[in-house]
C-alpha cells in the first residue's frame, strides 16, 4: 500500500534528515577530546618541528582536558607522517606539525599521494623563525651589498651550504640567487649540523639557516650575520639588517603550525585554534619562543590555510626554476 505524506510534513522530515549530519558533528565536537590527542612530528626528536610540538603540547593538554602526546614518525622528509595523518580518522585526535618541508615537498616530490593544501585541514600557526644569511668570518664581505659584490666578482666560486636538497636553507639560497643575480654553488649536507661545522671550518663560505642553531655561533664570533630574511628585523638580532633592505621583496622564513585530516569537523578545528592561540600569548611560551629567535604566529584557521597555500605556490616556483630534485 502506498502511503501519501502531506507536502508540509514531507518537507519537515527532509529538513530533519538533512540536519542529522550537522547534529552528529556538533555532538562529536561537544565530546572532544574523548581520549588522548596525538601530535605527529615527521622528524626525529630535537629538530624544530619537534621543539615546537613539545612547546605547545603541555598547554593544549591542560586546556583540552586530555593528554596531547607528541609522537615522532620520521621518514621521507616528513611525507611519511603527513600521509599517516591524512589517512587517520578525521576526529581531531590525530594532528600533525606542519613546517617548511610540508610546503616545499608539494613540488619537490612528484608522486605524492596527498596534497598538503587540499588534504590537510589548517588548525593554526605556532611560530615564525627567520632564515639568516651567515658567512665564515674569513669572507671579506662585512655587509650584504659587499657580499653580493663579492659573489658577482667571483662567479661560481662562492659556496653555500644547506641541510640537504629541497630544505628551507636550500630554497632560501636559490631564491637569493634569483633575486640578487649571483652565481653561488650549492653544497648539500645530510643535516644542518654537519653543514654548520664545515661553514665554521671554512670549507664553505655561506649558509642560510634559522636563528635557533646559529645565534650562539654568531655571538661567539664563529659566524658573521649579514642579513635576516624576515620582512622586519629580528628581535634576537636587532642590529642585523633584513635582506629586503637591500633586495626589496625578498623574504624567507620558516614557520611551524598544526594541521588535521581534511574532514575534521569545523567545531573541533575552531576549539583547537582557540586553545592554541591562547597559548601563544602566554608569557612563558612567548618567552621560550623569543629565546629561539622566533615570533609567535597566532592565526585563524582560514589565515593559516592561506599561508600554507601561498608558500606552497611560492616555493614551488623556486623549486621548478632551480630544477631542484629530491635526493
Amino acid at each position: 500500500m502506498t502511503v501519501i505524506i502531506p507536502r508540509r510534513r514531507f518537507l519537515r522530515l527532509a529538513a530533519s534528515a538533512a540536519a542529522l549530519p550537522a547534529l552528529a558533528r556538533g555532538a562529536a565536537a561537544l565530546d572532544y577530546p574523548s581520549r588522548p590527542v596525538r601530535l605527529i612530528v615527521g622528524f626525529a626528536a630535537g629538530g624544530p618541528n619537534d621543539i615546537c610540538a613539545r612547546l605547545v603540547a603541555p598547554w593544549l593538554s591542560d586546556h583540552l582536558g586530555k593528554p596531547v602526546v607528541v609522537e615522532n614518525r620520521a621518514g621521507a622528509a616528513g611525507n611519511t607522517a603527513t600521509e599517516y595523518v591524512v589517512r587517520a580518522p578525521a576526529d581531531g585526535h590525530t594532528l600533525i606539525v606542519l613546517g617548511p618541508p610540508s610546503v616545499v615537498n608539494a613540488t619537490l616530490y612528484e608522486n605524492l599521494s596527498f596534497s598538503v593544501v587540499h588534504d590537510v585541514a589548517p588548525v593554526g600557526g605556532i611560530v615564525r623563525v627567520p632564515e639568516v644569511l651567515v658567512v665564515n668570518p674569513a669572507v671579506p664581505a662585512k655587509t650584504l651589498p659587499e657580499f653580493i659584490a663579492y659573489a658577482k666578482a667571483n662567479p661560481g666560486k662562492v659556496n653555500y651550504a644547506s641541510a640537504g636538497s629541497g630544505t628551507m636553507p636550500h630554497v632560501a639560497g636559490e631564491l637569493f640567487k634569483q633575486v640578487a643575480g649571483v652565481e653561488l654553488v650549492h653544497v648539500p649536507y645530510r643535516g644542518g649540523g654537519p653543514a654548520l661545522v664545515d661553514l665554521m671550518g671554512g670549507h664553505v663560505q655561506a649558509m642560510f639557516e634559522t636563528t635557533l642553531p646559529i645565534i650562539p655561533h654568531i655571538r661567539a664570533g664563529k659566524l658573521r650575520a649579514l642579513a635576516v630574511a624576515s620582512t622586519t628585523r629580528s628581535p634576537a638580532l636587532p642590529d642585523v639588517p633584513t635582506v629586503a633592505e637591500t633586495l626589496p621583496g625578498y623574504e624567507a622564513t620558516a614557520w611551524y603550525g598544526i594541521g588535521a585530516p581534511k574532514d575534521t569537523p569545523r567545531e573541533i578545528l575552531e576549539r583547537l585554534n582557540t586553545e592554541l592561540n591562547a597559548g601563544l600569548v602566554d608569557a612563558t611560551i612567548k618567552e621560550r619562543l623569543a629565546a629561539l629567535g622566533g615570533t609567535p604566529m597566532p592565526l585563524s584557521t582560514a589565515d593559516f590555510g592561506k599561508l600554507v597555500a601561498a608558500d606552497t605556490e611560492k616555493w614551488g616556483k623556486v623549486v621548478r626554476a632551480a630544477h631542484i630534485k629530491a635526493e
